[in-house]
């Protein structure tokens, strides 16, 4: 599931002051297509601005999280991992040997979570879905 989703638009809707080491972070955040933990978010603002400090991206990361701009996931690996607020749903499957996180939308599952809701006497209001799981291929013991 590829996302483009402009954060640096998204700080001046929501009247966040946006400096050139948020940019560059919002930047980096916008084009990555994985789920970085704030290390790897790090790494890449740094390499685009030497100058920006692990600790700005820490502040820079708590920031957006609670403007609503971004969301936070815990995956299991003891790391926090960040991907923009999405504009839809989606659920995620964790491979858990290499780290990869795949983004999905299945109809019907989303239709059973619903009804299994229902069946319980509740209305479904929202839902995290995280799968963990080791590539087929992988775990066969030819």
């Amino acid at each position: 599931m590829t996302r483009t989703i402009d954060i640096e638009a998204l700080c001046a809707e929501r009247g966040l002051r946006i400096t050139d080491q948020r940019r560059v972070i919002a930047r980096v955040l916008s084009e990555s297509e994985d789920h970085p933990d704030v290390e790897k978010l790090h790494e890449r603002a740094a390499a685009i601005d030497p100058h920006i400090s692990i600790a700005t991206v820490y502040r820079t990361v708590r920031l957006f999280e609670e403007a609503g701009i971004l969301e936070r996931h815990d995956f299991g690996d003891g790391r926090a991992r960040y991907e923009p607020a999405p504009e839809a749903h989606h659920d995620h499957l964790i491979d858990v040997e290499t780290g990869k996180v795949i983004e999905f939308v299945d109809p019907e599952l989303e239709q059973l979570q619903r009804q299994i809701a229902e069946k319980l006497g509740y209305r479904l209001v929202d839902h995290r879905m995280e799968l963990y799981g080791v590539a087929l291929d992988r775990s066969r013991k030819d």
